[in-house]
């Protein structure tokens, strides 16, 4: 789908205001929250054509889906009761079963006790660094680093000044760029330049909404990438002095072949949360359950044994296709 094509978008009025100020900061100020946030959907905004009758449709469709996420959330609480109470935790369904009913539950203390090789611990020291800087709009460097990816983006255009409404064609809130790097530091920056280097068809491909029937109010693609950054450092518990999270485990071992094993895992994220909001049939207000679900899958592959490298992850299929 052509960028140029019209869609109708929310920016900094409708997300990521002062409202969200309730999140609580859990690291360091470069990552401290996620931009998108939840919010009462208006229906005046939808779609005026609407027909009533459609509305409550999409109402009872969303009613029965939360019935369907909560009676799973019941049926996984059970199976990892029955693991750790009935089966025991060191059976082999014991060990199993919490990765199936683990997903998104934080720290891990069945894991075992993680020993670093010096090259782990030097890859681990030198990427959270790079998660500490948060984005500094008066930097010459930052500055350069948003110059870059607009002409990675967009390689045939002028470049536009560092403050000005053509920057909300990218997916960013407003004219200034550099008021969207709160949840994600100058690393979502980076992480959306390897992007645009490393993968330039699937960077272009979702940029410009290529794939799929696409909704009406689609999400902001520079403002996801940073919400993709936020959430792999949660997931990874990369904030932590060493990660506690079977994720987080796995993730260090990926470090180990790949010293840009995040950056990697960042353009295989954005691919699959791109595959699940068509899959889901998402439009804007939908975009935290997608990246929630995004999450999830993303654990899962993780946990799977024969994966030695983010190219051994199922995802990593989607950056080829």
């Amino acid at each position: 789908m052509s960028s140029n094509t019209l869609r109708r978008r929310l920016h900094h009025g409708d997300v990521g205001g002062g409202r969200y100020d309730r999140y609580e900061n859990s690291g360091t100020d470069s990552l401290n929250e996620p931009l998108l946030g939840d919010s009462d959907y208006d229906y005046n905004k939808h779609s005026e054509g609407q027909a009533l009758e459609d509305i409550l449709d999409d109402e009872r469709s969303k009613e029965r889906l939360h019935w369907m996420l909560l009676f799973s959330n019941v049926i996984a609480q059970w199976a990892q009761w029955l693991a750790n109470i009935v089966i025991g935790p060191g059976s082999l369904f014991g060990r199993i079963l919490p990765f199936i009913s683990g997903g998104q539950n934080g720290i891990n203390s069945n894991l075992p006790p993680l020993l670093l090789s010096s090259l782990q611990e030097a890859r681990l020291k030198y990427l959270k660094q790079r998660l500490s800087v948060p984005f500094d709009g008066t930097s010459s460097e930052h500055q350069d680093a948003l110059r870059q990816l607009w002409r990675l983006s967009y390689p045939d255009r002028e470049l536009p000044p560092l403050k000005s409404e053509v920057w909300k064609e990218m997916g960013w809130q407003g004219s200034d760029p550099s008021t969207d790097f709160r949840g994600g530091g100058f690393v979502s920056l980076e992480n959306l330049i390897f992007f645009a280097k490393k993968y330039p068809e699937a960077f272009q491909s979702l940029l410009h909404k290529r794939d799929g029937d696409r909704s009406e109010w689609e999400y902001p693609f520079a403002v996801a990438g940073i919400n993709i950054s936020f959430t792999l450092v949660q997931m990874l518990d990369l904030q932590s002095g060493t990660p506690g999270t079977l994720a987080g485990h796995r993730f260090l071992e990926l470090l180990s072949q790949d010293e840009m094993a995040f950056d990697n895992l960042f353009c295989v994220a954005f691919k699959l949360l791109d595959a699940q909001w068509l899959a889901k049939r998402a439009s804007y207000m939908e975009f935290n359950d997608v990246l929630k679900s995004t999450r999830s899958q993303l654990e899962r592959e993780m946990a799977l044994e024969d994966v030695s490298s983010v190219r051994d992850l199922p995802a990593y299929n989607l950056l080829k296709s």
